[in-house]
């Protein structure tokens, strides 16, 4: 008997001018970016957040602590196969993604395509099985401001 688990994930980073802006593994083009212990990929944070929490792993924070410095400045994709890895150790499979990231800017749109393709070669999953969507705060509170940028997720696995 098949057993199915959902998981959602949320992550939230603050924006420093000046910084590298690393969406869905793509370095975005812009003044400022998200700033975090590692490259503080928020959409690929919110993503293992709603794995680990589908497979009853714990989160994202007591796997890859900020205090380790085998984490600082690394890849959020790396962090992704990683969590894989734990799923798999459990048997557990990947259905879908869906992700939804809020900010007002940079326009998103375009990178979707590279940051589908990205999460994808990590997950170990088809382009297929993930969903990228942007909106914005309607310049309301840090993220309408531009302090800060959000990232949801949710998912689905399966033994």
């Amino acid at each position: 008997m098949s057993k199915t688990r959902i998981g959602f994930g949320f992550d939230v980073h603050q924006m420093k001018e000046g910084h590298p802006f690393v969406m869905g593994g793509v370095t975005l083009p812009h003044h400022s970016g998200a700033f975090g212990h590692s490259d503080a990929d928020v959409i690929v944070h919110a993503i293992c957040d709603a794995l680990l929490g589908a497979a009853n792993l714990r989160d994202i924070g007591y796997h890859f602590s900020n205090k380790d410095e085998r984490w600082r400045g690394i890849s959020s994709l790396i962090l992704l196969e990683h969590v894989v890895e734990l799923l798999d150790e459990k048997d557990w499979t990947i259905g879908n993604i869906d992700a939804m990231i809020c900010l007002e800017a940079p326009k998103i749109n375009p990178h979707i395509p590279e940051m589908k393709a990205h999460i994808a070669r990590a997950a170990g999953i088809s382009e297929e099985d993930i969903s990228i969507k942007a909106t914005t705060n309607e310049q309301m509170g840090f993220i309408g401001r531009g302090e800060g940028v959000v990232a949801y997720a949710v998912c689905l696995i399966e033994k």
